[in-house]
């Protein structure tokens, strides 16, 4: 028996229609029915990505080289990942998690990966060595649980993210947790949200001093904020729109100084449509919102989006939730009590020293669960649920510091707790100290990773936490954050000490390297980025983090952070602190030099190829005739389990989107209604002839005519069987019209506004 059969009514029906659409593309994928190129982006809207093998370097741990392989002998074509086990992202809105959603990431991770649970930085959740064939089973499991990897990837709205510590923080404003979560559940699949040339990431912070929204670097991020009117306090938000971080990274401009809480998601939807309108789409390089608002000037976008805003149409979903914010938030398993006497520990001491923090309510701390890379493995996962179960109930967390904590936890609770994560190697102490150490998946699996920064990351760490007991306080709290190529996934560009990958060539051969930067502010937000130094080989980094931090300790004014020390001496200082580390030494003298971390192999770039942080950017008439294609494939599923009133309206369904696919070229506010789908079809197409060809003329459109002019489903199966036929003929003409207008020398542009005559 399947998943789908086991989990029956568990999972929702929106869910479970949508693993089912994505499964039959799968299928559908194999018979050769779907361009790689959409086919592509379909499951990077899903989450699933494909991944680096570097050659087949990584292993099973008995030797056995995991290499791509063929499941049917067929070449796939450019879409290289077909075959071959990739890793699926799952989507964790605002970090998150319950003790029995931990249960089943815990069980897929050992079931359909290498067991092995890996935390982003946008606190998310990945699992590696994926094969396509297990997701939709994996998502069903998922989905029974109330998770979705929609739109965990792609050129869609990313995972909203908020401060773990929200709701529990001395220092916030107010819970920035029911904001972020209805952020999440308005822009999901939202009709808006589906036309962008690159992603969009959406952040929340309960304050303006801290890091853990880390608003600065996002497309909107939200700061709370509160003002009195009358003798009321209001709530709101501080805007920030346009950041980002990559190769070019761009400071978020202030958007709004006082957004209300009841624009919010209206504001939201019009900056995405905006952004789809206006945002580039042929030049991935320059297709986030960061380039359009500076493209435009903030005061012009600010401008677009007002308008924008007022010509939505009101949404009851704007403002629904707001009647439950006061009285959400999560509610403590145990009654809380102090901690009375404390262990004569040194290692329980060191621990409560760096990952504890106190909370607002009086006897309750969080506690932070130190991930040495993010990774813990599928037994830990599942002895720390038990754990929450016990101690905190559902009231955990990920961080963007690819941590977990445990919130709400009694402080008389300390000491078994520290105890009982002992006993499964979670007690690491370190959280939020120079040896708490960022790294992005780097050479490790990524396919546009240079150098291996988890290698780097790892040793690193294990020279930190070694030192930490002798390292100045000011340095332990310093932020090391290492990325395997520019594109700042591991967000060097917000650290103290930043590193990314590079390579450099010497006497004929390829030497890791690594970009410094330095002066990052991971404080206010992200507020500010690194200076780039120079490129260091990669063995050298180590020694780079020794001189750097000696140089601050031993010359820092009073109280000075590390982000005035850099400013203050000046970039020219700090690279001649670095310049003797920057030479490469003879092959013959250190060939250490010219393999990478954890690698006994020479360096090379091994199978690096085209990154998959989100797929080409796909039309929209294209998205639709793929799922068009889709659901005639279902409507013959539903024919073979006779079921032929289904497979009816599933092949009517497909002509419908079909055609609405090809409105969308003119016309990209197309309803879902099919009376004005039907009518637009025929003003713009039929009746202009544009959906002719030499051969069969407009006969197709005239299949779609006929079937909606029909007063209802059919429930004969010889009557279902002819109308699937006709679908298929009507989504090929289709397909023939859609080809044509791509290859006009100046294609139409989607417009704004119906047809005349068209419905209004």
């Amino acid at each position: 028996m399947s998943w789908k059969d086991t989990l029956g009514a568990r999972i929702p029906d929106d869910l479970g229609r949508e693993i089912d659409t994505y499964e039959n593309q799968i299928a559908l994928k194999r018979q050769g029915k779907i361009d790689d190129k959409v086919f592509a982006e379909t499951r990077l809207r899903r989450g699933a990505y494909g991944q680096r093998y570097d050659n087949g370097q990584r292993n099973d741990g008995t030797g056995v080289k995991l290499l791509p392989f063929p499941s049917d002998g067929q070449t796939k074509g450019p879409d290289t990942v077909w075959d071959a086990p990739g890793m699926q992202r799952i989507k964790i809105p605002f970090g998150g998690l319950t003790a029995d959603q931990m249960d089943t990431l815990a069980n897929l991770s050992e079931e359909y990966s290498d067991g092995v649970c890996h935390i982003t930085t946008r606190q998310d959740i990945q699992l590696h060595f994926v094969h396509i064939d297990d997701t939709p089973e994996l998502m069903r499991r998922l989905a029974a649980v109330g998770i979705t990897t929609r739109e965990a990837c792609g050129n869609t709205v990313r995972n909203v993210t908020a401060c773990p510590l929200s709701g529990v923080c001395r220092d916030e404003t107010f819970d920035v947790t029911p904001y972020a979560e209805a952020s999440m559940h308005f822009l999901l699949g939202h009709p808006d949200t589906q036309d962008f040339g690159r992603k969009f990431k959406v952040a929340f912070s309960g304050c303006r001093e801290h890091a853990c929204g880390l608003v600065n670097m996002h497309d909107f991020g939200g700061i709370a904020v509160t003002r009195e009117v009358n003798g009321t306090i209001e709530r709101g938000f501080e805007v920030y729109v346009g950041g980002g971080l990559g190769a070019v990274p761009h400071e978020a401009k202030l958007f709004d100084p006082f957004l209300t809480e009841e624009e919010v998601l209206p504001t939201l939807q019009a900056i995405s449509r905006v952004f789809a309108r206006l945002g580039e789409k042929r030049n991935r390089a320059r297709a986030r919102i960061k380039f359009l608002v500076a493209q435009l000037g903030i005061d012009e976008f600010r401008r677009l989006v007002k308008e924008e805003r007022d010509a939505l149409a009101p949404d009851e979903r704007w403002s629904a939730y707001l009647d439950d914010v006061p009285a959400q938030g999560e509610r403590p398993l145990h009654a809380g009590a102090p901690l009375e006497t404390a262990p004569n520990s040194g290692a329980f001491q060191t621990w409560v020293g760096t990952n504890v923090y106190r909370q607002r309510q009086a006897g309750y701390v969080v506690a932070t669960i130190t991930l040495s890379l993010g990774d813990l493995s599928g037994w830990q996962l599942r002895r720390l649920a038990d754990l929450a179960r016990r101690f905190v109930g559902d009231a955990i967390r990920t961080t963007v510091e690819q941590n977990i904590v445990l919130r709400w936890v009694r402080e008389a609770d300390l000491p078994e707790l520290h105890r009982e994560l002992d006993s499964i190697g979670l007690a690491q102490p370190g959280a939020g100290t120079v040896a708490d150490i960022t790294a992005c998946p780097g050479t490790d699996t990524c396919k546009l990773g240079i150098a291996s920064s988890r290698g780097l990351a790892a040793e690193l760490e294990r020279q930190l936490v070694d030192q930490m007991s002798s390292l100045d306080e000011s340095a332990r709290n310093l932020r090391i954050k290492v990325s395997g190529c520019f594109n700042s996934c591991g967000q060097h560009h917000i650290s103290d000490l930043g590193f990314y990958g590079v390579s450099r060539h010497a006497s004929g051969h390829v030497v890791p390297h690594f970009q410094v930067l330095l002066g990052g502010k991971w404080v206010e937000n992200g507020g500010s980025y690194g200076l780039a130094i120079g490129a260091v080989p990669s063995k050298n980094i180590p020694e780079v983090v020794r001189r750097v931090t000696s140089r601050f300790v031993e010359e820092r004014l009073e109280n000075e952070t590390f982000y005035d020390f850099a400013s203050r001496i000046g970039k020219r200082t700090l690279k001649e602190i670095l310049k003797d580390l920057m030479a490469i030494p003879g092959r013959e003298e250190r060939p250490d030099f010219f393999r990478d971390w954890g690698d006994p192999r020479e360096f090379g770039i091994g199978d690096m190829g085209v990154g998959e942080c989100a797929g080409e950017v796909v039309s929209l008439t294209e998205f639709d005739l793929a799922g068009a294609e889709s659901q005639v494939f279902e409507a013959q599923l539903a024919l073979e389990e006779n079921d032929p009133t289904r497979a009816d309206q599933l092949a009517y369904g497909a002509m419908l989107q079909a055609a609405k696919g090809l409105i969308k070229t003119e016309f990209i506010d197309i309803s879902d209604e099919p009376t004005q789908i039907v009518m637009e079809f025929r003003t713009r197409f039929y009746d202009t002839e544009v959906f002719f060809d030499k051969y069969a003329r407009g006969k197709f459109a005239n299949y779609l005519f006929r079937r909606h002019e029909q007063p209802g489903p059919a429930t004969e199966r010889d009557t279902a069987r002819r109308l699937i036929e006709e679908a298929q003929l009507f989504l090929e003409a289709t397909h023939a019209c859609q080809a044509r207008l791509a290859s006009m020398p100046s294609p139409p542009k989607a417009g704004s506004a119906p047809s005349p005559g068209g419905v209004q």
